[in-house]
């Protein structure tokens, strides 16, 4: 996965944040953004394109991993950090995530993502668990 997210990475920021190559075309007219995060146990910096949805002022991910069993190791270091710094267009913003797990919150933003990207459903169909979605609130 890690050549694949570098050749997301470097069309992104070619582009202002604008992929329409890279994997096959698979982020061709979405909203995408480039994710900071440390590792909790490693203390590595990883940078993870995802697709993301907007909610007023903020910015919504889901964890979804493309449907497969784990959940994505981007949400737990995330949840660790009271401040990530994300890339968007050609913009470097910093914010405050917050993890939501369950709760009529966390439905009514799976529930937009959803309306926003049918293809989570397909997702969802694959796995078992329930998708974290994450809450990102600009830091002004």
């Amino acid at each position: 996965m890690s050549e694949l997210n570098d050749e997301v990475i470097k069309e992104f920021r070619a582009h202002a944040g604008v992929v329409r190559e890279a994997m096959g075309g698979h982020f061709k007219d979405i909203h995408l953004l480039l994710l900071h995060h440390v590792g909790r146990r490693s203390g590595r910096t990883y940078v993870q394109p995802l697709l993301y949805v907007e909610d007023e002022d903020d910015l919504i991910l889901v964890g979804s991993n493309g449907g497969v069993p784990e959940e994505p190791k981007w949400v737990n270091n995330v949840a660790g950090m009271s401040e990530v710094t994300i890339e968007v267009g050609d913009r470097t913003y910093h914010a405050k995530p917050t993890v939501l797990r369950e709760g009529p919150e966390r439905e009514r933003l799976y529930a937009a993502v959803v309306d926003y990207w049918p293809a989570m459903l397909e997702y969802e169909s694959n796995s078992d668990r329930v998708f974290p979605v994450i809450r990102l609130e600009l830091v002004k």
